[in-house]
């Protein structure tokens, strides 16, 4: 009991921050998440073709802050880290359905590469993140087809243009291509043809296609940078269709707002409608650090998921759910929840310091009582009329 006695009289400071601790996290508000972002991607069923196709492509809020949150540098031209096949696998699926060859397939990629505004980007940025931003320049436009057509099932490489500053992707084809209007042009690695699929542009109708190849770059080295390291899995993934998407809504509920450490707690929540099966993917950050994922479940026959969790450490935590959609719904997040996780020195110190007043108040009032041999002196005092001088 001294310990205790001693630190806190030496660390006063930490009383005032558990107060103002607990006081910010009880007005903390259950807030709600912005909504996903929606574009729109015109098609042509096949290079020069007539027949025009409007796939729509909806990003969650969460996935998009999941991948702001990570690391954008570049190590040892480790360019291969933000080609990311996963999330962008249902624009490969819905490309598939209306191309049938891969020279087709890649050339709707480009289609919807030059589609996006070219502007001068700094760091470098993952597919979600320029699909949302909508603007991008040579090496993010080549993230991204590189993505797609890697979900898509196709051998693709980067190619970088050191001299020249400049990249583009290179893709193996099972014949050479048919719809080039120029001379093809290609490189060679592991003796495979790797034909250039040139990503910049903004005239999607009759931009590049796969094995034309700009006049700076025809006789320009490039560095080959193969994908083994490319991204494997991703917490989420985008919705697309050809059609509309209906609407989805995803909550999360946490069973308390309060919890010691390593305690457990339920996160629990539903998608509306009541979709079966469905991936639900739980994000979690602490006291202002990057969004993590902590757990992906999947929903019951009605639609719900829950998960019981047990945090390690303190702080405070913010929880919301993700659900990436499908053909006929698009994805949704939940609401944030906010959980305060107290650590168990602190609920010892807390208990410590009520104990010490209790002992405090008991001591007080028993040294208020008058003593009973006091209470009979004090009875038998006389007491003596002084005369009153005028």
């Amino acid at each position: 009991m001294a310990k205790h006695l001693a630190l806190i009289s030496r660390h006063p400071w930490k009383n005032i921050v558990i107060a103002l601790f607990l006081l910010v996290a009880f007005f903390l508000p259950h807030c709600c998440f912005a909504d996903n972002y929606d574009y729109t991607y015109e098609l042509l069923e096949h290079p020069g073709g007539s027949t025009n196709y409007r796939l729509t492509v909806s990003v969650t809020s969460s996935l998009y802050e999941y991948y702001r949150s990570k690391d954008h540098n570049i190590y040892s031209y480790d360019f291969a880290k933000f080609v990311t096949p996963d999330p962008l696998k249902p624009v490969a699926d819905d490309l598939w359905s209306i191309y049938s060859n891969d020279e087709d397939f890649a050339n709707g990629v480009l289609m919807i590469v030059h589609q996006i505004p070219y502007v001068e980007s700094g760091p470098q940025k993952y597919p979600v993140e320029t699909i949302v931003e909508n603007e991008g320049d040579c090496d993010l436009f080549s993230f991204i087809a590189a993505s797609i057509m890697k979900a898509g099932g196709l051998d693709v490489v980067l190619l970088l243009y050191q001299t020249q500053d400049h990249m583009n992707v290179g893709v193996y084809l099972s014949e050479e291509p048919n719809d080039a209007r120029s001379a093809v042009y290609y490189y060679t690695h592991d003796g495979k043809r790797y034909y250039v699929a040139e990503c910049t542009g903004d005239d999607w109708r009759h931009g590049w296609r796969v094995g034309e190849c700009p006049d700076l770059l025809q006789e320009a080295s490039a560095r080959i940078i193969t994908l083994e390291d490319c991204e494997q899995s991703s917490p989420g993934q985008v919705s697309s269709s050809y059609g509309a998407l209906d609407a989805s809504s995803l909550s999360l509920a946490v069973s308390t707002r309060f919890v010691i450490a390593r305690s457990a707690v339920t996160l629990s929540g539903s998608i509306s409608p009541a979709l079966s099966g469905k991936n639900v993917t739980l994000y979690v950050s602490s006291s202002g650090s990057p969004l993590s994922v902590l757990v992906t479940v999947v929903t019951d026959s009605d639609g719900r998921y829950s998960y019981m969790w047990r945090p390690s450490s303190a702080g405070i935590y913010s929880m919301r759910a993700s659900w990436s959609g499908d053909t006929d719904y698009a994805g949704a997040d939940s609401n944030i929840c906010t959980l305060i996780v107290i650590p168990l020195e602190w609920l010892m110190m807390g208990v410590t310091v009520i104990v010490l007043l209790v002992v405090f108040l008991v001591v007080t009032l028993a040294t208020r009582r008058k003593p009973p041999e006091e209470l009979e002196a004090f009875e038998e005092w006389e007491v003596v009329d002084y005369p009153e001088y005028f």
